[in-house]
């Protein structure tokens, strides 16, 4: 930020912004005390499923009828860690979500919201996290993971599908 003043003529206050600086549109949704970003351009929609929506299918695992779709069912609380508040996808919400890698319906506790957020990169700053692919601050100071939702929407490594 710069401020140049001359008296009797003005002040002008500059600010510059770094090129590096990537902004994301995103829905913010909870999963226990977490909170994650799934990039908008992935969303396509999101629905509280009846119980008569979900299908359990053997090798397949769970499945959510979507009109005329059978989607996977992914608890984000499996593939990300942490302690969900609703175990029940009928009392959470599903988030599809699509990318190159076809549909998923990822289960969350709640969306909390739409933001435009900054992109932070763990890699530079901490290491290469499956299923992440940068961090925000959201406005309450809260740290929230950005989700790689190709990552995720594709074939689980080895050591996450052994952890789920």
């Amino acid at each position: 930020m710069e401020i140049e003043s001359q008296l009797g003529v003005g002040t002008r206050i500059r600010v510059r912004l770094p090129l590096t600086l990537a902004i994301l549109d995103g829905m913010s949704v909870a999963v226990g005390d977490e909170l994650f970003i799934i990039p908008l351009t992935m969303v396509v929609e999101s629905l509280q499923p009846a119980a008569s929506d979900l299908h359990f299918v053997a090798g397949r695992g769970k499945l959510v009828q979507v009109r005329t779709e059978y989607l996977p069912v992914v608890a984000l609380h499996e593939v990300m860690g942490g302690e969900p508040r609703v175990t029940d996808p009928c009392a959470g919400v599903l988030v599809i979500v699509e990318c190159v890698g076809g549909k998923v319906a990822l289960f969350v506790d709640a969306l909390v919201g739409q933001h435009q957020v900054v992109i932070k990169s763990l890699e530079n700053n901490y290491r290469k996290v499956w299923g992440v692919s940068g961090a925000t601050i959201m406005g309450d100071g809260k740290v929230a993971l950005i989700l790689d939702i190709p990552a995720i929407v594709g074939p689980l490594p080895e050591h996450v599908a052994q952890a789920a």
